[in-house]
């Protein structure tokens, strides 16, 4: 299944928050669809299967993509659900949205693709590529690339920088201090589940 262009606040209504998939909030609070505002009780997988969904949907990855990242943290050491969330949240797209250059992932995604952006000096257009810590991200010296990234600075996804990166403004470069921890991911989800989802298919 390839990633998600459907209407985003369908999702948002469905699973709640999802901060690296939009900006906008829901008028509706409850659920999409018919039955909506009066949905019977979830069973263990149903509730398994919509933390995986967050997951997905928030960082705009396809199943197969998840479950490469999944067997991926199994093989790595320590605990498999934190592992899990490092990966995702090191990827470049992911990346330059924590820094702010990019008002969402799917905006970040649009930047990396297009070409406006560099990693270690070298064009990088691969928005899962993962960051490591020493890298540094910058945005090309191009004046269409500059202003792109300039008009979307006035308005980024998120509050604050997380403590494993910096970003210099005047000279529009980030770099990758560190990797992730548990407590600055912004992403309301129960790891947990989502490998326990996982613990049967593969």
């Amino acid at each position: 299944m390839s990633r998600y262009r459907g209407p985003r606040l369908r999702i948002t209504r469905r699973l709640g928050e999802l901060p690296g998939l939009t900006r906008k909030t829901a008028r509706r609070a409850y659920p999409p669809g018919q039955h909506g505002q009066n949905r019977r009780k979830r069973s263990e997988y149903a509730i398994r299967l919509e933390e995986k969904q967050k997951l997905r949907f928030n960082y705009g990855i396809s199943e197969k993509q998840l479950m490469r990242y999944m067997l991926q943290a199994r093989r790595a050491t320590g605990s498999t659900g934190e592992k899990l969330l490092q990966l995702l949240e090191m990827r470049l797209d992911n990346t330059v949205f924590r820094l702010g250059m990019a008002g969402t992932i799917p905006g970040a995604r649009q930047l990396v693709n297009h070409g406006h952006l560099m990693v270690n000096d070298r064009r990088v257009d691969i928005p899962s590529y993962q960051c490591r810590p020493g890298d540094v991200i910058k945005v090309r010296n191009r004046d269409g690339s500059r202003r792109l990234v300039q008009a979307n600075m006035e308005f980024p996804g998120l509050a604050n920088i997380p403590s494993h990166l910096e970003y210099d403004k005047e000279n529009m470069t980030g770099k990758v201090n560190g990797i992730i921890d548990r407590e600055w991911i912004a992403l309301q989800i129960n790891e947990l589940l989502v490998v326990e989802y996982y613990s049967r298919k593969i």
